[in-house]
């Protein structure tokens, strides 16, 4: 029921209580939603294979029924809980990459509401490595559906204050266990094919995955909200502020990067709107000598993709409460968990900028 008070419980995110656990175990068998951290960003956990349960996920985060839940298990030997079959290759993928944040598409077993699928045969599956996930899921005895712990469509929540900030008054209770490592969510493989697709790409990178695959495929359809989906994170429009307009610079610094943001912040400031950046490190001493006043904030080295994939959230929301208008944000390019960044930058932004046109970018 929406407006009641969401109880938010401190617990270690390497050592977890057995009581805040146990609590939380039986908040999820009573049909409640608990959110917890998992090594990607905070999930909103409920029973997968309870129909009322996952009714309440939908109507918490506002998401749409054509847009389909992960289901979270404690180790690949409970895959049978809930699908049909599994394909030999799983075996291999579960040995390199679970637990960890690689998400597959297999077939739905009979006992997995079609809500969780979005009416589709396949169900998505993972099992996550952080021991707070790890432990109730344990606990608990459940296969656990938790899409990322936030309203459909905003910016996913890294911190438990994130989640209280979205989801405060409509859910049960939050296991608070820190900041989230990874950053941004998991890779969502479909093994369906002759090759391998990620569907969304995530915290496994194309690279690893290709590593012990061969070639991989990456879907490039973006879908529609009227459709089902095969996998979460798949609409062209996610992962977007609430306020502020954020534009994707995609120009490299020896090409034009300074011009371009020099261009931008002035067509918004005539506007009379506040601007804010999103940067990399080695961007620090240009922009703190061409726009000393800006806000600004960097997320890691362009040589340190991990550590901007664990700050990108957090970034775009501190430039939100920020009161913020436009949020420019530098291209990180696509090897390792740039693939995955370049993902949701695409898909939160307002504009992209590719290029800088005779008369500014």
């Amino acid at each position: 029921m929406i407006g009641h008070v969401t109880r938010c419980i401190p617990v270690d995110p390497c050592a977890p209580a057995l009581d805040a656990l146990q609590e939380a175990a039986e908040c999820l068998k009573s049909g409640g939603l608990v959110a917890f951290p998992t090594e990607t960003v905070y999930g909103l956990g409920g029973n997968a294979l309870d129909g009322r349960a996952v009714q309440r996920i939908f109507e918490a985060k506002g998401r749409p029924a054509t847009d389909p839940l992960i289901v979270h298990l404690p180790a690949v030997e409970a895959l049978p809980m809930v699908v049909k079959s599994i394909p030999d290759v799983v075996s291999t993928l579960a040995e390199h990459f679970w637990p960890g944040p690689l998400t597959l598409i297999l077939p739905r077993g009979e006992k997995v509401p079609l809500s969780v699928t979005a009416g589709l045969d396949t169900v998505a599956v993972r099992v996550p490595s952080h021991p707070v996930a790890q432990a109730l899921l344990r606990v608990s005895g459940l296969a656990i559906a938790a899409p990322s712990a936030n309203r459909f469509g905003g910016v996913s929540p890294t911190t438990a204050g994130h989640v209280l900030r979205d989801l405060e008054g409509r859910i049960d209770m939050v296991l608070d266990g820190g900041a989230t490592p990874i950053g941004v969510e998991s890779t969502v493989l479909d093994i369906s094919t002759a090759v391998p697709r990620i569907l969304r790409p995530g915290g496994v990178s194309r690279e690893a995955l290709e590593a012990v695959l061969g070639p991989v495929d990456l879907l490039e359809r973006k879908a529609s909200q009227e459709e089902a989906q095969a996998s979460p994170g798949l609409l062209e429009k996610h992962y977007a502020p609430h306020h502020a307009r954020l534009i994707l610079v995609e120009i490299p610094q020896n090409e034009g990067l300074q011009e371009a943001f020099a261009h931008l912040v002035t067509q918004a400031e005539q506007s009379g709107a506040r601007v804010g950046a999103l940067i990399a490190d080695e961007d620090l001493a240009w922009l703190e000598t061409q726009f000393p006043a800006m806000a600004r904030l960097a997320l890691g080295s362009l040589n340190d993709p991990g550590t901007v994939a664990r700050n990108l959230y957090a970034g775009m929301r501190a430039m939100d409460e920020a009161g913020m208008d436009v949020i420019l944000v530098r291209d990180f390019g696509t090897a390792g968990l740039g693939l995955a960044i370049r993902d949701r930058l695409y898909r939160a932004a307002s504009q992209i900028v590719r290029h800088i046109a005779q008369n500014g970018a």
